[in-house]
């Protein structure tokens, strides 16, 4: 059985530094973790391409909420899709839901058309449709490489069983790479399936910002963290990660 990926998303240049060094295979790079994800700037695309010799996917969300694109959006997510591969983006994450919860295909295969035959994957938009079978088919039939995914749920644990059948169903036809709250315990589940290839985790810790002054007046975020601590990767939980992948 081929190596099974470990992929992780990163927020900021430290925690893309840290997953590089502590040995995660590829990075999903991402802005605005408090949204789930959205399009990251294209110089810390550019400046990670220069750093660290590892793929780099890159989301390509214009905004929070919902996978119910405008053309507009569309437009700004295409534009996206050629600067940052001009950049050097290995690959892409998105996916286009329609009003109604199921795959947008017209609006994914023109994405897909932009990205000029890098690998794409279709994101967690999976666990936000309708019908997880019926998009299954969809996204397949558009041609993405991989689905993202946490069965449905909140969280890998919640989804696991869903997880599992979809394994089975996609079987060699598309990777099902799950993540959401993935913790190593998963792998040993998912395996069992025979056709697990990718895991998405996040591996998060939270760091100590080395500010030293707060104003306790002002406010940007709704999370208290924000100004005292830093997102970034803990090498405890990548290395649990990478042992359970290598056995």
């Amino acid at each position: 059985m081929s190596k099974i990926i470990l992929e992780s998303p990163v927020f900021n240049v430290e925690a893309a530094m840290d997953a590089a060094l502590f040995g995660v295979d590829r990075l999903e790079l991402c802005a605005n973790f408090p949204e789930g994800g959205e399009t990251p700037s294209t110089g810390l695309l550019k400046f990670l391409k220069t750093e660290i010799d590892l793929p780099v996917f890159v989301m390509i969300r214009p905004r929070g909420g919902d996978f119910a694109y405008s053309q507009k959006e569309l437009m700004v997510m295409k534009r996206d899709i050629e600067l940052l591969g001009e950049q050097g983006a290995d690959g892409f994450v998105f996916g286009v839901l329609d009003n109604q919860g199921f795959v947008d295909k017209d609006s994914c295969e023109s994405l897909l058309r932009t990205a000029s035959g890098k690998p794409c994957t279709f994101h967690r938009a999976f666990d936000a449709s309708a019908d997880y079978f019926d998009s299954l088919e969809k996204i397949i039939s558009c041609g993405f490489d991989r689905i993202l995914t946490s069965g449905g749920k909140n969280s890998v644990t919640e989804g696991l069983e869903t997880l599992k059948q979809l394994l089975v169903k996609a079987q060699d036809r598309i990777s099902i790479m799950p993540g959401g709250g993935t913790k190593p315990q998963h792998v040993i589940e998912l395996k069992k399936t025979g056709f697990l290839r990718e895991i998405h985790a996040s591996c998060k810790t939270w760091k100590a910002s080395s500010n030293q002054f707060v104003n306790p007046n002002v406010s940007f975020s709704d999370d208290p963290k924000s100004f005292t601590h830093h997102l970034r990767i803990d090498q405890e939980v990548v290395n649990e990660f990478l042992n359970v992948l290598a056995e």
